[in-house]
């Protein structure tokens, strides 16, 4: 009875691949501060956010995913071959700013919360050999083996289920608050929803998971043609990492919204606070745990941001690209993975403080990321491009939601301002 059960778990976490690492590079440092900062200030008040942003992130995911194994091609080449250099430029300057804000704050951040782990190492001098590190293991190592330990860094995020689990919690408030969505017209609270659906449904990642897909398929089947299993296994792929992302989130607003925001504390501005509040209200395990979380979500989502800003710059330069590319075959490529990484540190170096600029990245992101969703829709619907494999129904439907709703969001907000 085990071995056929150990078969079919080894033969699922087989199927997951650039769908699982998507979406748990979503749950980032950087993403981990915006929702602990929704728990601490709101306590539970934003836990059904979780339950909104699973089927948005799965349509908006999967017509990315769509587009780079049907095509053949990255998002921004795409978008390069059939729409305007208007709306190109206006993607890449859009997007690759916040990507290295974004970079920036993640380094900030594991730094920080290894310097509360180990007070002897100065916060920048982890921050270098973790940046040293990064960039040589993407420069030197194959495609399959970076993409086969990103998928198992995803796993870290497991920590962040047990947490919550640690402190006394009320049921039915959290039933209730998962349930049923409140809304309130306060700036502060339209500004972390805008955050939080900034956060979760990141341009960035758009890109990521279009050219993920063109090469996981090149990696694998690269002369087979793409059939209706290929499709399925990719729509299965992004479902369960954008149902992992979603959860993570749900439970770390969970922990701040209960442990946090009962305490008083509501005032999380980095995950180093989140972390420092923990340790006496939760006990060290907590704080262990959660420390640990930040560091080895760092390590999976600071490749996936530098990869998205070289597919974006690559194909819209007309590079070689691409991380099944050894560094002579790719070398723009590899050259803009290590200047986002090295601009990102340094910001930090500089005292720029990136965690506050990339609270106005998030909602940017949330403002700006209504014009990307619709150009995904153009896209996903025109048979020059896509052929037989356009949008259905649901999937129409899930993007024109998830487009009206951040739109609505950042309207909202504009309007309490």
């Amino acid at each position: 009875m085990k071995q056929p059960f150990r078969q079919r778990l080894l033969k699922l976490w087989k199927s997951l691949g650039p769908g699982l690492v998507t979406g748990a590079s979503d749950d980032d440092p950087s993403g981990i501060a915006t929702y602990s900062q929704a728990g601490a200030s709101f306590g539970l008040a934003t836990l059904w956010t979780a339950l909104i942003t699973f089927p948005l992130m799965a349509s908006v995911q999967g017509m990315c995913a769509r587009i780079g194994i049907v095509t053949f091609n990255g998002l921004t080449h795409t978008l390069k071959k059939h729409y305007s250099r208007f709306i190109l430029y206006l993607m890449i300057g859009i997007t690759l700013p916040a990507i290295i804000l974004n970079i920036a704050a993640d380094i900030a951040g594991m730094g920080a919360v290894a310097n509360l782990l180990v007070p002897a190492i100065h916060p920048n001098v982890f921050a270098f050999f973790l940046v040293f590190f990064l960039v040589v293991t993407l420069i030197y190592f194959p495609y399959k083996k970076i993409a086969a330990v990103l998928k198992w860094l995803c796993l870290i995020l497991l920590v962040y289920l047990v947490v919550p689990f640690l402190v006394t919690q009320d049921g039915w408030a959290v039933l209730k608050a998962s349930l049923i969505p409140t809304f309130s017209m306060n700036k502060n609270y339209l500004a972390i929803l805008v955050g939080i659906l900034g956060t979760t449904i990141s341009p960035y990642l758009f890109f990521w998971q279009a050219s993920m897909e063109k090469e996981d398929r090149e990696s694998h089947n690269q002369n087979a043609k793409l059939g209706t299993t290929d499709l399925k296994g990719m729509r299965f792929d992004v479902n369960v990492g954008m149902f992992f992302s979603n959860l993570v989130m749900y439970f770390i607003i969970l922990t701040a919204g209960t442990v946090l925001f009962s305490a008083g504390v509501k005032n999380i501005n980095t995950v180093q606070d989140a972390a420092s509040a923990l340790k006496p209200l939760a006990g060290k395990f907590a704080y262990l745990l959660f420390a640990a979380g930040v560091i080895g979500t760092g390590f999976l989502a600071i490749p996936v941001l530098a990869g998205a800003a070289a597919y974006i710059l690559a194909e819209t330069m007309g590079w070689k690209e691409g991380l099944n590319k050894k560094w002579h075959e790719a070398k723009g490529f590899y050259l803009i993975i290590t200047l986002s990484i090295l601009i990102g540190f340094a910001i930090n170096l500089l005292g720029i403080d990136p965690v506050k600029a990339l609270l106005f990245t998030a909602v940017a992101y949330g403002v700006t990321a209504p014009v990307l969703i619709a150009m995904l829709l153009h896209i996903c619907n025109n048979k020059a491009i896509m052929g037989e494999h356009t949008n259905s129904r649901m999937s129409n439907i899930l993007g024109w939601c998830a487009l009206l709703l951040m739109a609505f969001a950042a309207v909202a907000l504009f309007f309490t301002l």
